[in-house]
């Protein structure tokens, strides 16, 4: 069965105006929004990033064979810079943790997308301030989600 977080993603990412060649998940645990990811997008490349050196191993070890190495996971420090060069993909997501605005505008290509699924204390503002547009608020279940673009500057 489905997790309540996966499930918003799935709604959330049919609002998306296109799909991304890259994409990354902030936060992505055991890999299972990565691999959601690579699913719904099939040419992109998806990477995931998490503070767990544990779930990290497991999200590996789910990788299998993947010759075209689409999908790959990095251990990240959230209170480090994400192990990314900036402006690299045209999608974000997160789902928990604390929020990383700067650096999801950081790695983020401008006119990508950002989606956070969850709930932060007043992410429409700390998205504003690091030049996002939010574009679409919904919900799947009882799990917000938004869909926000970083200004094409």
């Amino acid at each position: 069965m489905a997790s309540p977080m996966l499930s918003a993603l799935a709604a959330a990412v049919l609002r998306l105006p296109g799909a991304p060649e890259r994409a990354l998940d902030v936060g992505c645990g055991e890999g299972d929004g990565v691999f959601f990811l690579a699913r719904e997008f099939p040419t992109a490349r998806v990477r995931g990033v998490d503070s767990s050196q544990e779930a990290i191993r497991a999200a590996v070890g789910r990788v299998g064979l993947d010759p075209e190495g689409r999908v790959a996971f990095k251990h990240g420090s959230s209170r480090q810079p994400l192990p990314y060069p900036n402006a690299l993909f045209d999608l974000v997501v997160q789902s928990g943790g604390r929020l990383r605005a700067g650096e999801i505008a950081r790695v983020l290509r401008p006119g990508g997308h950002a989606l956070l699924i969850g709930a932060w204390r007043w992410a429409d503002w700390r998205l504003r301030q690091r030049g996002f547009e939010a574009l679409e608020p919904g919900e799947a279940g009882d799990v917000p989600f938004l869909l926000a673009r970083l200004d094409a500057k």
